[in-house]
């Protein structure tokens, strides 16, 4: 299920991970990880914030995928089911 993850970081344990140089190899293992089909970073809410939509097969992802951002990043974390335009025209069509 195409699935939108949304990670808003502490800003003082970023700030760390920044500092000490951890912060790159921990976005690129996520990325490497979730092999998205979209990666964007921002602000958001006032703090650092990743947004990545990904494939996730089965809600037993979800520990594996959460875990290493909720230790090291102390996000918060959220995952929302979305679709595209073609999915929407497709669900859409399903209820005529």
């Amino acid at each position: 299920m195409r699935t939108l993850l949304r990670a808003r970081m502490d800003t003082h344990t970023s700030n760390e991970t920044i500092k000490d140089g951890t912060m790159p190899k921990m976005v690129e293992e996520v990325v490497q990880q979730l092999q998205p089909e979209a990666a964007y970073f921002t602000a958001m809410d006032g703090g650092r914030t990743c947004l990545i939509v990904f494939d996730m097969k089965d809600a037993s992802q979800m520990p594996a995928i959460c875990e290493r951002l909720f230790l090291e990043a102390e996000a918060e974390v959220e995952l929302h089911p979305v679709m595209n335009l073609d999915d929407l025209k497709k669900g859409l069509a399903a209820l005529g």
